[in-house]
């Protein structure tokens, strides 16, 4: 299946700050340039996102929250950024946590949620696994009256779930033309260069590397489609 209609609210739901961009960046950026009302949701606070072993994770913690929200903005997103705010390699898929989420897709209200998929085969990171578990419960959660009754909000039921990061890919989005906004903003995770996007001692020539390297694998995903670029996931209709 390629291409939902545009939604008229989207939430995506990730483990980390800079992970909304690199799994679903274009996709985004297409849905918010039709109209889209595009929100963020980041279940932790990234303070582990660094090598320096003497680093300021306090001031980490802040650095990250303003980068995301600079990467909102230049994927064109209108939404809030939300951040639960868990301590990073931390995360986990309790009721508490799942409460919260619940809570944010009722504010919401998405049309469609993206997070990532649960049930990757021999995935190393628990915050990634546990995301998107938080992603799936939330949704049954939110969509049901006796789910946290206390906090007081309409229950809302998701038209479509789209996990990333998924071995079983049954959906594409066409992002061809939406490509350097991701990239775009991706680059605004300035913290990031050095232990996820190799921009270190050559930044002009290491930034255009991490720029092919983003289009090929958006190329690679549009492989047997009759578009050039593409973002795969496993679609769920069903909710």
């Amino acid at each position: 299946m390629n291409d939902l209609p545009i939604p008229r609210r989207a939430l995506a739901i990730a483990a980390h700050p800079d992970d909304v961009e690199f799994e679903c960046g274009s996709t985004l950026a297409k849905w918010s340039a039709n109209g889209c009302e595009v929100h963020h949701l980041i279940c932790t606070d990234g303070s582990k996102g660094t090598w320096d072993e003497h680093a300021d994770t306090v001031a980490l913690v802040e650095i990250r929250k303003e980068e995301q929200r600079e990467a909102a903005l230049r994927l064109g997103a209108t939404g809030e950024v939300h951040f639960l705010g868990e301590v990073d390699g931390e995360l986990t898929a309790d009721l508490s946590i799942r409460r919260e989420v619940a809570r944010v897709i009722r504010e919401t209200r998405p049309t469609v949620v993206l997070g990532h998929d649960p049930w990757k085969r021999w995935r190393l990171h628990p915050d990634h696994r546990n995301a998107g578990f938080l992603a799936v419960e939330g949704v049954v959660a939110a969509r049901d009256p006796f789910f946290f009754p206390e906090l007081g909000l309409e229950r809302h039921r998701p038209d479509t779930l789209l996990l990333f990061e998924t071995e079983e890919p049954n959906h594409v989005e066409d992002v061809t033309g939406f490509t350097e906004p991701k990239v775009d903003a991706l680059l605004a995770h300035e913290s990031q260069f050095e232990t996820t996007m190799v921009i270190n001692d050559n930044p002009d020539a290491e930034t255009a590397a991490f720029r092919d390297n983003e289009l090929d694998q958006m190329r690679a995903m549009a492989a047997d489609h009759p578009f050039e670029f593409g973002e795969a996931f496993h679609r769920i209709d069903d909710l």
